[in-house]
């Protein structure tokens, strides 16, 4: 899903109303609600565009981190559930 503003669009916006703008104006200015505009505020209210930057690409590194981490927790699983069968039929086999 692409996003309708970028994080420099959007800490603009903050930075519009923080400068003293009625909030109302710089939502009809930009169509977007109220209810949107303080959504935003908190997670990008006094950052710089450089700050958002950064911001985002830890995201995308913690976003690949977890799915390496669920695979390897995958991969692990499967070779104990692999060994613990194997070992079991190879317990049995022997026993006959």
């Amino acid at each position: 899903m692409k996003a309708r503003f970028t994080d420099e669009q959007i800490i603009a916006m903050i930075k519009e109303q923080e400068a003293g703008e009625k909030t109302s104006d710089v939502c009809r200015r930009h169509g977007i609600s109220s209810a949107t505009f303080y959504k935003y505020k908190p997670k990008y209210g006094g950052m710089e565009p450089s700050d958002a930057k950064r911001l985002r690409a830890l995201e995308d590194e913690n976003g690949k981190l977890k799915k390496l981490l669920a695979e390897q927790m995958l991969k692990r699983d499967f070779v104990r559930h692999w060994s613990e069968n194997n070992g079991r039929a190879q317990c049995c086999e022997t026993s006959i």
